[in-house]
C-alpha cells in the first residue's frame, strides 16, 4: 500500500461549518502516517468476505425491517425573486441507525448509558449480526495492516465490560444514509482509538472526507473502507448528490466511545 505522509496546513475551516463539494485528493490504497507513525489506512475495496456482509447490511438498512431516524432535506438551485420563494429540488431522504452502546445524555433526561434499542427488535437481527460480522472482520483488517494499532486498542479497552462492546475494538455502530455531517470532531471518542467508516455508494456524487488539517479528501467510493482516529482532527463530509433517481451513499461506521470505560 502507498504511504502517504500528513502534514499539518493552515486553513479557515470551524466546527460546525457545512463542507462543501470538494474533489477527492486520495483515491488509492495507501496508509496513513503522522510524524513518521501510522495512524490509519484507505482501500477502495475491501476484501471479498467484508463486501458481501456490507452488501447484507446495507441491503437490510434499507428495508422497513429496521428501525431508523429519518429526515428528508431539499436542495436549493436558488432564489425565485419573481415568487418570494426558494426553488427546490431533489429531495433527498435521510437515515441514521444506531447499534451497540449508546452514551448517557443527562440534557435528554437520562443520566445513564444504554444498549440501542434496535437490538430489541427481531426484524432487525439480520442487520445486527452483519454489521457485527462486519465490525469483527474490520478489526482483523486491522490487526494485519496496523498491529501495533490493533495491540494499543485492545488494551485500550481492558477497562470496557463486555455488555458495552460492539466487537472487541469498538463501542458502537452508526449507520447513515445520505447523510453529510458538518465539520466536527469526534470528542467523545477514546483517545488513541480508531473509527472505521465503510461506504454503500450508488448513483451518487459527494460523501467524502475531508480533513482540512492535512488537506486531504478521501474519497468514499463503494465497499471501500477508511480506518482513521476520528478523535484528532476536524472532519467533514462532502455533500451527497444523487446522479440518477434513488441514488445514494450510505456510511456504515463503527467507533469506540470513552463513555463506557470503567464502567460495570
Amino acid at each position: 500500500m502507498k504511504r502517504i505522509d500528513l502534514i499539518e496546513v493552515k486553513h479557515e475551516r470551524k466546527i460546525g461549518q457545512a463542507c462543501e463539494y470538494i474533489e477527492p485528493n486520495v483515491t488509492e490504497d495507501c496508509i496513513f502516517y503522522v510524524d513518521g507513525e501510522p495512524v490509519g489506512f484507505y482501500m477502495t475495496k475491501m476484501p471479498e468476505k467484508m463486501c458481501k456482509l456490507a452488501d447484507l447490511a446495507n441491503a437490510e438498512l434499507r428495508t422497513k425491517k429496521v428501525p431508523k431516524s429519518q429526515m428528508d432535506r431539499k436542495q436549493t438551485d436558488g432564489f425565485n425573486i419573481e415568487k418570494g420563494v426558494y426553488n427546490y429540488k431533489n429531495v433527498v431522504s435521510q437515515w441514521s441507525c444506531i447499534l451497540g452502546g449508546v452514551p448517557p445524555k443527562p440534557h435528554m433526561r437520562r443520566p445513564y448509558p444504554t444498549i440501542s434499542s434496535v437490538h430489541s427488535v427481531d426484524s432487525a437481527q439480520t442487520f445486527i449480526k452483519a454489521m457485527l460480522m462486519l465490525a469483527k472482520e474490520s478489526e482483523q483488517l486491522i490487526k494485519e495492516i496496523l498491529p501495533k494499532q490493533y495491540e494499543q486498542q485492545l488494551k485500550l479497552f481492558n477497562d470496557v465490560p463486555d455488555k458495552w462492546k460492539f466487537g472487541n475494538l469498538f463501542t458502537s455502530s452508526i449507520s447513515n444514509y445520505n447523510i453529510s455531517a458538518p465539520f466536527h470532531k469526534d470528542t467523545g471518542n477514546i483517545v488513541g482509538a480508531v473509527n472505521v467508516i465503510i461506504c454503500k455508494q450508488k448513483n451518487a456524487k459527494g460523501g467524502d472526507l475531508h480533513v482540512p488539517d492535512y488537506n486531504a479528501t478521501i474519497g468514499q467510493v463503494d465497499n471501500s473502507i477508511l480506518v482513521y482516529p476520528a478523535w484528532r482532527n476536524v472532519h467533514g463530509v462532502t455533500p451527497i448528490t444523487p446522479t440518477h433517481e434513488g441514488g445514494y451513499r450510505n456510511s456504515l461506521v463503527f467507533y469506540p466511545l470513552k463513555a463506557f470505560k470503567g464502567l460495570k
